[in-house]
């Protein structure tokens, strides 16, 4: 008889907004409550508390696996590393991902050479204006940043739009969408 073995995932979910309560942040949520409830360690680190300097350009990292800057990121870079499945949940700020997404995209640069655990990239976006296509942009720069890494792929999106002050999201559709996305990886 076959016996299929169940394996819990390491689930990381990165929350990069700055502002407390955000509708990006209340997406990360649902997608951690769901993955919680399917039986998978879920870990969140919010950005809103860290200290990540921009990307100096100096390519050390790609020959000592660490960055060169003292500041909050070796710490972010070490949980990415180890997690199976990695959540981005960002605003969207002039159709695109946050520059504190952005830098952190940049500065996961030492992950590049090393034998890296996640597969599975998933992005979770909130916006003022609420159009499928508003999205697009961040979702493609994430795109760009997950080719880099050739055993990892894009494994889904969620988009909440019409949302812009603290608290608009609660009752959006997006939120049930995130649930189920987390209860499904």
């Amino acid at each position: 008889m076959l016996q299929l073995v169940y394996m819990n995932k390491k689930v990381l979910v990165i929350s990069t907004s700055l502002r407390s309560r955000s509708n990006s942040e209340a997406l990360a949520d649902e997608f951690m409550r769901g993955a919680t409830e399917s039986g998978h360690e879920v870990e969140k680190t919010s950005l809103r508390d860290k200290n990540i300097q921009f990307c100096r350009g100096c390519l050390a990292c790609q020959h000592t696996g660490k960055c060169v800057i003292k500041d909050d990121m070796p710490y972010i870079i070490q949980r990415m590393h180890d997690a199976d499945i990695i959540a981005f949940a960002t605003p969207i700020y002039y159709y695109e991902m946050c520059g504190q997404m952005k830098t952190l995209l940049d500065r996961a640069n030492p992950l590049y050479n090393s034998d890296y655990r996640f597969r599975d990239i998933y992005i979770l976006t909130a916006a003022a204006e609420d159009e499928e296509e508003v999205p697009q942009r961040a979702v493609s720069g994430l795109e760009g940043w997950i080719e880099c890494f050739p055993k990892a792929r894009l494994a889904g999106s969620v988009f909440a739009g019409g949302v812009t002050d603290m608290g608009d999201i609660d009752g959006h559709k997006a939120l049930a969408v995130a649930y189920e996305m987390g209860k499904t990886v």
